[in-house]
């Protein structure tokens, strides 16, 4: 019987070991996309203490301390960071098979050099011992202990940038770097927080802007200021892909109507997202920006919740809507002109993954190695069994070796560990291929490819 978190975790045969120590481990880490507040990189923060860096913002672990039963005054309420910590080394023995069991004790392991199980005897050794830790631990500090070459932060266009200008003229080991996320430009369902974003971006471009084309003309000064700062990437939030006939009247007729607080009907919104995004992947094709859309996430279940705690309460889940008809006819629309930029379709709906993974095929055109990827297991599949249906759909309906691997997706300083899950998942398959007679016994040509997938094709790819 094998020892929990040992050196050989998730590594089942000698070829698996050799792939991983030999190849993946000491590989740099490009995490092109995740939610780190740059303002906490530029000031190069010191947490005050394990809750605050672990479990303040982590929806993850909300949902699982509200399943077992924890009251939300202990979970995101007014209990003190020790109260909420012990409730959560309570929570944790009862994770067991969720990944946050393996996450939580990589995290303790790496960095802290914590291996005792967390729970509820353990917690006072573990909030001690981590705590003596995290002063040399600042966020900074974290990024070159993990060796994280770039970070890509997810930003509103409507962002001053002035924390990534800061981190650029103090630099560092790790490149920080600003996404463009125009999920709320595109809002008119939802008049609120459409006006709110217009009126600001009104503001950071000094413009009036009173109809469609002005909107766009702002917000594409605001992408030419992203690529200034160093921006190469979009990221876009999306229920599923939309693709509706449109005209200009129409178009203005829809702002128009958003702006005295009408909300688009539902015909209506997928016109007006269908054109403003069509014409931001324009711009990214122009600048040689790569694109990414999360789809299949049906967020703010609870009312309740979302009330009490806003957006990213850990009451979000899995969608079910039609993919592919629009997904292909969106793609279409941009390659049959020429302005197709580089995409990463990431699934959150497992029974879409081969639907993904065969319509990134279909919109390869021979300009970039896997210039449509179908990207990484994200949020509820980010995990060892979604990792692996990835892997093995891309595998089958495309090509592995030309994938760009690994991305934390997260808020955390403390997350980095997922890169070297993902990486021993990896090795695993490709060592357990090799010694059924799979895959031939070339190790340094399977070493290459895993060192690729797990560094050097997103080097290329996104060519910072």
């Amino acid at each position: 019987m094998k020892g929990f978190l040992t050196e050989d975790f998730l590594l089942q045969t000698e070829t698996a070991k050799r792939l991983y120590f030999d190849y993946a481990q000491s590989m740099p880490v490009i995490d092109y996309h995740n939610h780190l507040p740059p303002d906490e990189i530029a000031q190069n923060k010191v947490f005050e203490n394990l809750t605050a860096i672990w479990l303040r913002g982590d929806h993850y672990k909300w949902r699982a301390m509200r399943a077992n039963g924890v009251a939300e005054t202990f979970i995101t309420g007014n209990a003190d960071d020790y109260t909420k910590f012990r409730h959560w080394a309570a929570t944790t023995p009862y994770t067991m098979r969720n990944p946050l069991y393996h996450w939580s004790h990589m995290e303790l392991k790496n960095p802290f050099g914590i291996t005792d199980l967390l729970s509820e005897a353990t917690a006072p050794k573990i909030w001690e011992q981590a705590n003596e830790r995290l002063p040399q631990l600042s966020t900074q500090a974290l990024l070159q202990h993990f060796k994280v070459e770039v970070v890509c932060t997810t930003d509103d266009p409507t962002d001053s940038l002035e924390h990534h200008r800061a981190v650029a003229h103090q630099p560092f080991s790790t490149r920080v770097l600003p996404t463009f996320r125009p999920d709320k430009a595109m809002a008119v369902e939802n008049p609120g927080m459409f006006n709110a974003f217009v009126d600001k971006l009104a503001e950071v471009t000094n413009k009036d802007i009173r109809s469609y084309n002005d909107l766009v003309e702002a917000l594409r000064l605001r992408h030419d200021y992203f690529h200034e700062m160093g921006g190469r990437l979009s990221d876009h939030g999306i229920n599923t892909f939309s693709f509706a006939a449109y005209t200009q009247k129409e178009l203005d007729n829809i702002f128009s109507q958003a702006r005295q607080n009408q909300p688009a009907t539902a015909h209506e919104s997928e016109q007006f997202k269908t054109a403003l995004l069509l014409q931001i992947c324009e711009w990214n094709h122009e600048k040689g920006w790569a694109q990414q859309f999360h789809a299949g996430a049906i967020r703010n279940n609870n009312s309740r919740l979302l009330q009490l705690l806003g957006a990213d309460a850990g009451v979000d889940s899995i969608g079910d809507w039609n993919m592919a008809s629009a997904m292909s006819a969106f793609f279409n629309e941009l390659d049959k002109k020429d302005k197709l930029a580089k995409t990463i379709l990431y699934n959150l709906n497992p029974a879409w993954n081969e639907v993904f993974a065969t319509m990134a095929g279909n919109f390869q055109d021979g300009t970039v190695p896997g210039k449509i990827q179908f990207g990484s297991g994200w949020w509820f599949l980010d995990q060892k069994d979604g990792m692996e249906k990835q892997i093995n759909t891309l595998s089958n309906m495309g090509l592995l070796s030309r994938f760009v691997g690994m991305l934390t997706d997260s808020r955390s300083f403390l997350s980095f560990p997922r890169h070297e899950y993902f990486r021993r998942i990896l090795c695993n398959l490709i060592g357990r291929d090799v010694e059924n007679g799979e895959l031939p016994n070339d190790i340094p040509w399977l070493g290459k490819m895993v060192q690729d997938i797990c560094y050097y094709n997103a080097k290329a790819y996104f060519d910072f």
